[in-house]
């Protein structure tokens, strides 16, 4: 197994940033919590970031075929040529093949925008558990993960278009000319 879906899921799980996600080490990672410790872009600070079942399966199963770095290096390394940390140019790289495979063009940003939207859509987190998540320091950042998206527009749209049109009533003290020439004939 190469880097390449556990790189991406534990992406989309973590929201973390592709540097930091990059700079993982084996100490960094904490199976029983289901967590990653990286460096924060923000900060410098060691911070933690959430991660699921199925990214460290994934991370479980590149470590397993690939073995285990050594002592403070990275824990992705490239797999062609000598054995070295896996640059962010590398990853990038890694994402261009997978994306050119299923016809799209994402970067190692549109990962970490994809894992806030949906997390920012999940009724059950608030958007400051959110931003915790991603360790932004503005809550306005992380509002424009809240979007609404368009196939769930139509379903609401849907719903109000069938719901009976109720009378347009006009209070008493309202001149009912000037209601028709604003409005047009009742």
């Amino acid at each position: 197994m190469h880097a390449g879906p556990g790189l991406l899921c534990c992406y989309v799980d973590s929201g973390a940033r592709a540097s930091e996600l990059l700079g993982l080490r084996l100490s960094d990672i904490d199976w029983q919590k289901g967590q990653l410790w990286v460096i924060s872009k923000g900060t410098r600070e060691r911070q933690p970031v959430p991660v699921s079942p199925t990214g460290l399966a994934y991370l479980a199963a590149y470590l397993e075929e690939v073995g285990l770095p050594e002592d403070g290096q990275p824990v992705w390394r490239s797999r062609r040529g000598e054995v070295r940390p896996l640059t962010y140019w590398a990853a990038r790289r890694v994402l261009q093949r997978a994306t050119e495979h299923l016809g799209m063009n994402w970067t190692l940003h549109d990962l970490r925008h994809t894992a806030a939207t949906r997390m920012a859509r999940d009724p059950a987190m608030t958007l400051a558990e959110v931003q915790t998540i991603l360790r932004q320091a503005h809550i306005t950042t992380t509002h424009l993960y809240t979007v609404v998206a368009l196939d769930d527009l139509v379903d609401k749209l849907a719903e109000h278009y069938s719901r009976p049109q109720q009378p347009t009533t006009w209070s008493q003290q309202y001149d009912v000319e000037d209601i028709e020439v604003v409005f047009g004939a009742r």
